[in-house]
């Protein structure tokens, strides 16, 4: 499958439904991933920030980039980049960044209103939706295939303000965004008062932990999409863990007979690579 029927698939998905689009962070998680019947994925900035001994915002630009090309170019499914706050100190740096992310083949990418400092953690309401702008121009002129994710960062950086949060999804639709989405709302309520407000636009749900919530559950409240973020790669990390510090504090080995076994993963690539 070509970029350009990646992107067009993507966009269906976006009609109708509920799917879910979960976050690998290399090569072989995208390819486990793909093998499972999943139908798009999406990057996630801290998973692969961890896997180069990061934390979540710590990697430059050009790792990002680099790191999409592999992703996109390892993957027969349609890609959504977490392309972070957009990789820009203004909204002209946003849509040279964005250019630059489109030209990696991905499908879709997600920017975020946070702007990384605890004590002003979401940036201004007119400069959030003038960088809006600016990444949908950048998308338009580069065929405007690529579908563009507004993110509304107050649940996930301490703000819940739910009110503030609808009036930023509502603006960041206006101002060209194709999904929209709320990271940190949890309660139906919530859920269901964003899907009301941004309707006809898709939204995307994050689930990054054991809520109750299944994926029947979301979608009778509207959602048409979920992503997990890092916490798939949380919940690899957590097993690799437990059992180091088991090693390490115990000397026993009782947990590798959780692990996946290698005859299984070398299956698994084998069949990819053929």
């Amino acid at each position: 499958m070509n970029v350009a029927d990646k992107r067009s698939a993507f966009k269906a998905l976006h009609r109708e439904g509920c799917f879910v689009l979960p976050n690998p962070w290399d090569i072989g998680s995208a390819t486990l991933l793909e093998g499972l019947g999943f139908k798009a994925l999406a990057t996630t900035s801290a998973g692969y920030a961890w896997s180069q001994g990061q934390a979540d915002g710590q990697t430059s630009r050009a790792e990002l980039l680099a790191h999409l090309a592999t992703i996109a170019a390892a993957t027969t499914l349609p890609v959504n980049a977490d392309f972070e706050s957009g990789f820009g100190d203004d909204p002209a740096g946003v849509a040279e960044s964005v250019r630059m992310a489109v030209a990696t083949g991905i499908a879709g990418l997600s920017i975020e209103d946070s702007t990384g400092m605890p004590d002003n953690p979401v940036r201004e309401f007119s400069d959030s939706v003038a960088r809006l702008r600016a990444a949908r121009a950048a998308i338009d002129e580069n065929g405007g295939d690529t579908l563009l994710i507004a993110r509304a960062e107050n649940f996930f950086v301490g703000r819940p303000d739910l009110d503030d949060t609808i009036a930023r999804l509502k603006a960041y639709a206006e101002a060209g965004a194709d999904c929209l989405y709320a990271p940190g709302i949890q309660t139906r309520e919530q859920i269901i008062a964003v899907v009301s407000a941004v309707a006809p636009k898709p939204v995307n749900l994050l689930i990054g932990s054991a809520n109750g919530l299944t994926v029947a559950d979301v979608a009778a409240l509207g959602v048409r999409r979920v992503s997990v973020g890092g916490a798939l790669a949380r919940a690899a990390w957590g097993g690799f863990l437990r059992a180091a510090r088991e090693i390490a504090e115990h000397g026993r080995f009782d947990s590798f007979a959780e692990a996946e076994p290698g005859a299984a993963l070398n299956s698994r690539f084998r069949e990819k690579n053929k």
